[in-house]
């Protein structure tokens, strides 16, 4: 693969998609959004299935593997994610998606499926990629290996915020809550967990505003590229 990539991992809440999505505008970089590739399946999930309860129909996961499609977009400095040609950039971020995506993400042929379809995304392209396993799976030989990490209560209320910003209300209790099970979860499943790979670099988010965050990263990606170039 061609390219330069810039890959960033973390738990959720950490400030990883800003930040990403920060660096890549300001570096002229494709943003490759792989959590809304994962959250825009876990949403056709739940429209077929329609059931509330929490045991997962494999078959239908299989089944929709082999008919869905799922591409993104940038339009006004936005990332948008279509789903079978729709774009559900908004539904994607709801409590039921952000409760079902972390078991959905675990299912092993649901990993092989998305892994193959971010390579193809990226194919010759210089990206920055946010996600759970990005430097020790999907991309390995990044040029640039990140992880962002935060205390809970902090990564906590930056989620709230987030989805208030987007027209969804959730409190502060259900917001750690989906947190912590999603830590649990994504720390100790048994396909492609939750960890830092040996050579990234480790950024503790708590006490750093956005901004910083942003700057931060984009300096030690600017050093690589001068390596990177020479």
């Amino acid at each position: 693969m061609s390219g330069f990539v810039v890959a960033i991992d973390g738990k959720a809440g950490s400030g990883k998609s800003t930040t990403a999505k920060g660096v890549a505008k300001r570096l002229n970089f494709f943003y490759l959004d792989t959590g809304a590739m994962y959250r825009a399946f876990t949403l056709k999930y739940l429209r077929i299935k329609k059931t509330k309860d929490d045991n997962i129909d494999f078959e239908l996961v299989y089944r929709l593997l082999e008919n869905t499609t799922i591409e993104l977009a940038q339009h006004n400095d936005e990332l948008r994610v279509f789903l079978d040609g729709e774009d559900v950039s908004k539904e994607i971020r709801s409590p039921e998606v952000n409760q079902l995506v972390s078991p959905i993400s675990a299912i092993k042929e649901v990993r092989e499926w998305m892994v193959k379809k971010q390579r193809e995304i990226a194919q010759g392209k210089n990206i920055v990629c946010e996600g759970r396993d990005m430097t020790t799976v999907v991309f390995p030989d990044a040029q640039v290996k990140i992880f962002m990490d935060a205390d809970l209560p902090t990564r906590a209320e930056r989620r709230r915020k987030e989805l208030l910003e987007k027209g969804i209300n959730i409190s502060l209790e259900e917001s750690l809550n989906n947190l912590k099970y999603r830590d649990d979860y994504d720390s100790s499943r048994e396909h492609s967990l939750l960890k830092k790979a040996d050579d990234a670099i480790v950024i503790d988010t708590t006490n750093l505003t956005i901004e910083q965050e942003i700057e931060l990263v984009e300096k030690i990606v600017k050093d690589k590229l001068k390596t990177f170039t020479r």
